[in-house]
């Protein structure tokens, strides 16, 4: 051996007797076995209920990720991923070729039900996308560009994002977290280290990398029954877009409010019932119709019991004031093909 690749091997490993790098101490193989079991029991327990879904032929032949929530086949995913289809192809993780039919859509969160045609498949549950915190580890999995039963990790990034999905739309509310996603995840699972679905993978950010959203599993679940019953979502609409906030304890004590939360408005769309209302950026609203919203969820529950046209009490705290007004919410505006 010459003496320059002798020196460059004992500058490399300290040693050219001893090449190997130490074992790393037992805290973190302990920490490193820990992450692989939960991720590992994690894809056991959901990729038999996760499903690739194809849609249209040739040139307009597309594809994306659903999960199954029931064992007759009824599965969630996104509104763009099934687009206008009335028909499409479930394939299991087992290989089985299913028929799917589109039950209803709902192109403003972006979410979609469809029903694969069999009985007793394997199911997810569906969790609760209020308890998730920043930094806490999720498992997404999919079919990214084909690659079926494909599973990723890594933590939530933020909550309360508001983004502009593919079709278009404003969805607040958004889970951002960066478990790898590519296009194909669109419509599988987010999932927590119980095994429960907390999101529906939507989107990323190209070319970023690590930047992907995901829609909270609860607005899925405020929507399913109307998805359900009508196809579609009937719901009222206000003209604004907002985020959720802790409820600053103080101004809590002064107005009497026992929730922990509130909705903080970070848009309002100009001669929007919210304008028209007199409602403004960074406006606090604590209730609607008389109905306490601790968050957008809430909000968007509310909006779906209240009728169109009539007018409806809102709460809101602007600084250091409580303020009551009134706004009519319009029915939604339709969304663009």
């Amino acid at each position: 051996m010459s003496r320059f690749w002798e020196h460059f091997i004992n500058n490399g490993s300290g040693s050219v007797h001893d090449p190997s790098p130490p074992d790393p101490p037992r805290d973190e193989l302990d920490a490193l076995d820990a992450y692989s079991r939960v991720v590992v029991r994690v894809a056991d327990a959901l990729r038999p209920a996760v499903v690739n879904l194809s849609v249209g032929r040739g040139r307009r032949q597309g594809s994306g990720s659903g999960i199954l929530f029931t064992p007759d086949g009824f599965l969630l995913t996104n509104a763009h991923v099934v687009r206008d289809h009335a028909r499409l192809s479930v394939r299991l993780s087992d290989g089985r070729e299913l028929t799917g039919r589109l039950v209803g859509a709902d192109p403003w969160t972006d979410l979609a039900v469809v029903q694969a045609d069999a009985l007793g498949l394997p199911h997810a549950e569906l969790g609760d996308s209020t308890a998730v915190r920043v930094g806490q580890l999720v498992v997404a999995i999919g079919s990214p560009l084909g690659f079926e039963s494909t599973v990723t990790a890594g933590v939530v990034s933020a909550l309360g994002r508001t983004l502009r999905s593919i079709t278009g739309h404003l969805v607040d509310n958004v889970i951002q977290t960066d478990a790898a996603l590519n296009p194909g995840n669109s419509g599988g699972p987010l999932v927590d280290s119980r095994c429960r679905v907390i999101g529906i993978n939507t989107a990323v950010i190209m070319p970023a990398q690590g930047i992907c959203f995901a829609i909270p599993i609860n607005t899925a679940k405020h929507i399913l029954p109307q998805l359900l019953k009508h196809g579609r979502v009937v719901r009222g609409y206000l003209g604004l877009h907002a985020r959720n906030v802790p409820l600053p304890r103080p101004l809590a004590r002064r107005f009497d409010l026992t929730q922990a939360g509130a909705v903080q408005v970070q848009a309002v769309e100009p001669d929007g019932p919210a304008d028209q209302a007199g409602i403004l950026e960074d406006d606090l609203v604590v209730s609607l119709g008389e109905q306490a919203t601790a968050g957008v969820d809430d909000l968007h529950e509310v909006l779906t019991q209240l009728p169109v046209g009539i007018p409806a009490s809102v709460i809101l705290l602007r600084g250091e004031r409580r303020l009551e007004r009134l706004v009519v919410p319009a029915e939604y505006p339709h969304p663009a093909p």
